[in-house]
């Protein structure tokens, strides 16, 4: 009888600079959240952000731009992200993981990050896409 082995989880990275902001991300499936039967799938994604530049900046807000696979949009606007408006001075990184949840089993975010430099100045910082998908199992 031939043994069934599940691929590893894949995931999808994406990398942007903006402004000397370096905003890196990676995804992964959430089989433990999700109820595929009840359309319903959740996906992690780690955010690490590092100030390139030579002087202070802080992230204000966030706004992302979630498509499912029936294109369907959802847009996630708000202050900080994980509750945190962090200040990165030159060289700094700032992690953290949050969670996404589709109603198809994959889709794609982007957005950008709104954040202010010691100087006063306003800018936005992108967020290229990554994908959202569920693995697929081999037999």
């Amino acid at each position: 009888m031939p043994e069934s082995k599940a691929q590893p989880l894949r995931a999808s990275t994406s990398e942007a600079v903006t402004n000397n902001v370096r905003v890196e991300v990676e995804s992964q499936y959430a089989p433990e959240h999700s109820h595929p039967f009840q359309h319903e799938w959740f996906f992690h994604y780690t955010v690490r952000i590092t100030n390139e530049g030579d002087s202070k900046v802080q992230l204000l807000s966030r706004h992302w731009i979630i498509t499912d696979a029936t294109d369907a949009i959802e847009e996630v606007k708000g202050p900080g992200v994980v509750g945190e408006q962090p200040v990165l001075g030159p060289g700094e990184t700032f992690q953290y993981t949050s969670r996404c949840r589709l109603k198809t089993p994959h889709g794609v975010m982007r957005g950008t990050y709104q954040m202010v430099a010691e100087d006063g100045a306003y800018f936005d910082v992108e967020i290229a896409p990554f994908a959202l998908h569920e693995p697929y199992t081999v037999h």
